[in-house]
């Protein structure tokens, strides 16, 4: 990768033309934030009856707020990892669901890597899930019967940030303890399965005839895990895999094993808040152990994969194994209870993750780590170039391995839209990194690439933002001017497609700088012309006319003729914009013949068609008249039949106002069966 490519993000709006509309559709997708639709409660979910009674009755009780109450009523379901605590707000949502018809969403509000997930971040996803249209998310969930999982709620500000000002809306939210801070929110703790349903968890992994020969040892194991459903399900599984083995065997193994937590990587950010419980330490030591070398060292690997999403070919990457054998191990971690998901797209379970990457710390030299995660991040490289090729129609470059290809366009916006926080993920740990700096840089133009050619991808400007400011982090810390000046532009442009024109003159003015200590004379006339873009949108000619003539200046000064007919042409439609019409037709006259001289044929037609337009304001019909015929010559010439037809269309309209409605009618059906004829073509 150039320099060069990173000079401009393909999706971004500029400050000449207004930003892209969303797309028209509605839902959340997965990288929207965090934000996905409501998912059906685990298979084999079993027990809770007491805890579901409970929050299922606070539904309607009055409450603090009672009758009057205007805000959705919040139930918090907490516990430590691995208790089930987001099993049993799924299998609530999912017995409450017809009450809420207006939208069910689940979102996690904790990364993979352990903080917690910006507010703004997920406001922006729930805000397009809703359909987009309100100025903010309260309005937007203002009147609806809305349900809202949240998962893992770290801070009570996450959660009243994201509250509904709808009585009949409702909120389940997860997290590890109480939550100070939220009035009328009663805690459902929850702690060990009662015995029956802990039983009944073990049953269905080894089977009831199993169960049914020794009660007493299951129960025995149960209360010996506290009825823990993550430990029973990791033994039942070291069970099931030997079936010679008996629930005694599992219990002595289980008691010789220590209790005591792992330790935490050098130099890892913040623990999560609450540590795995003992029993549940003990279970996953007793299915680690039993793994070959080769599978634990894969397992301990997983870990570094984005938000802890990975599939076959992921993990092959991440070990430097078969792709086959990947997929192999990682459904026997799926039947171990090591793995949640299946393929293609595998999930390490949260309540595993500390412990192993305390392990893969312990385990692993930091420069075969770094070496795994090249490795994983080169692959994702790959396949987001060739999802871009697929999404754009184009060719993969030579070369491509056939498992890194997607056969159609639909296949690559599937993949695209369903990895996305995975993507996202995978460049905040690259740029956080350090070390691969090159590959961070790749990787976010890669991404950016193909968001903009995913359908809607206009939508994802917040997505885009952050992208490019990681590229900017990587710029400063390498000092990479060229590419500080890029990552600058494009923050620019993003900031003023979003009307944050103060925000984007300043992002500018740095990439002036940046562009000019670099010597970089294309970042230079982009950022020129991007300030008076900038200035024309704050509706301050003057200066958008001094910063239009620099960027002219120095494309002049290059002989870059396609720059100058397009700065001629800015030019000009800001001198029409202050009425001064005989300055704003040399502009045009001007972009004219240099379209000309580059054989640029529709440029030169609509150009003089804007000349003609100049000629109407200053009251010159017929010179207008005959500019505009130029201009339909010249679209004749370029066989550009959609030109054609408008520019038909702005000579009728002339025709009706120089009193010439005859000929206006004619110029309207010339337009209507040029449309006629290039539907039929099409």
């Amino acid at each position: 990768m150039t320099d060069q490519s990173l000079h401009s993000d393909p999706a971004a709006p500029r400050p000449d033309r207004p930003p892209a509309a969303p797309a028209g559709e509605s839902g959340a997708r997965p990288g929207d934030g965090g934000v996905t639709v409501l998912p059906p409660p685990p298979a084999d979910f079993v027990g809770r009856g007491r805890e579901l009674a409970e929050l299922l009755a606070d539904i309607d009780r009055a409450g603090l707020g009672g009758a009057g109450r205007t805000a959705a009523r919040v139930l918090l379901v907490a516990g430590r990892p691995g208790t089930g605590r987001t099993a049993l707000a799924l299998r609530l949502a999912a017995d409450v669901v017809a009450r809420y018809p207006d939208g069910r969403y689940f979102v996690r509000l904790t990364s993979a890597e352990g903080t917690p997930v910006p507010v703004e971040q997920v406001a922006r996803g729930l805000l397009r899930a809703l359909g987009g249209g309100a100025a903010d998310l309260r309005e937007a969930m203002a009147g609806r019967r809305l349900l809202l999982v949240l998962d893992d709620v770290v801070q009570a500000a996450q959660l009243a940030a994201l509250l509904p000002e709808a009585a009949d809306s409702l909120v389940v939210a997860t997290s590890g303890g109480p939550l100070s801070g939220v009035p009328d929110v009663r805690p459902c703790t929850l702690g060990g399965l009662d015995t029956p349903s802990a039983v009944r968890l073990l049953a269905a992994t080894i089977g009831d005839t199993r169960v049914g020969c020794d009660p007493r040892g299951a129960e025995t194991l149960v209360q010996e895990l506290a009825g823990h459903p993550t430990a029973l399900r990791l033994t039942a599984a070291w069970l099931a895999g030997r079936p010679g083995a008996s629930f005694a065997d599992a219990f002595t193994r289980l008691r010789e094993i220590p209790a005591a937590p792992f330790t935490p990587p050098a130099g890892a950010s913040e623990p999560r808040p609450a540590p795995p419980a003992g029993e549940l330490v003990r279970a996953f030591r007793l299915a680690y152990d039993s793994l070959p070398a080769a599978a634990a060292r894969l397992l301990r690997l997983l870990v570094l994969a984005p938000a802890g999403a990975v599939d076959a070919q992921g993990a092959s990457a991440l070990a430097g194994c078969a792709v086959d054998a990947a997929r192999g191990t990682l459904d026997d971690f799926v039947r171990g209870g090591l793995l949640a998901g299946a393929a293609p797209q595998y999930r390490v379970p949260g309540c595993l993750e500390p412990m192993l990457a305390a392990l893969l710390a312990g385990a692993e030299r930091p420069e075969e780590v770094r070496l795994a995660r090249a490795r994983m991040l080169e692959r994702t490289v790959r396949l987001l170039l060739s999802c871009r090729a697929a999404l754009a129609g184009e060719p993969v470059e030579e070369g491509m391995p056939a498992l890194l290809r997607f056969d159609t366009a639909a296949a690559a916006a599937g993949w695209l839209e369903t990895r996305l926080p995975a993507l996202l993920a995978a460049v905040r740990s690259a740029v956080a990194d350090g070390e691969l700096d090159t590959l961070a840089r790749r990787l976010v133009a890669a991404l950016v690439r193909a968001l903009a050619a995913f359908p809607g991808g206009d939508a994802m400007a917040a997505e885009r933002y952050e992208l490019h400011s990681l590229v900017l982090d990587v710029a400063e810390r390498r000092g990479l001017l060229r590419e500080q000046a890029a990552a600058l532009i494009n923050l620019g442009d993003l900031d003023a497609g979003a009307g944050r024109t103060d925000r984007a003159l300043d992002r500018y003015r740095l990439a002036l700088g940046a562009a000019r200590a670099c010597d970089d004379r294309q970042a230079e006339g982009r950022v020129l012309e991007a300030l008076g873009g900038t200035y024309m949108e704050r509706h301050d000619p003057g200066r958008a006319f001094d910063w239009y003539g620099r960027a002219l200046s120095l494309r002049q000064a290059g002989g870059e003729l396609a720059d100058q007919a397009r700065l001629h042409g800015r030019i000009g439609a800001l001198l029409t914009y202050t009425g001064q019409y005989g300055p704003a037709l040399r502009e045009w006259r001007t972009a004219a013949g240099l379209s000309k001289r580059l054989g640029d044929l529709p440029s030169q037609a609509r150009a003089l068609a804007e000349a003609a337009r100049v000629q109407e304001f200053a009251g010159r019909p017929e010179d207008a008249v005959r500019s505009c015929r130029d201009a339909l010559y010249w679209a004749r010439q370029a066989a550009d039949r959609r030109l054609e037809a408008a520019l038909l269309l702005r000579f009728a309209d002339l025709l009706d106002r120089l009193g010439d409605p005859e000929g206006a009618r004619l110029q309207r059906e010339s337009a209507k069966s040029l449309g006629s004829r290039g539907a039929q073509t099409g």
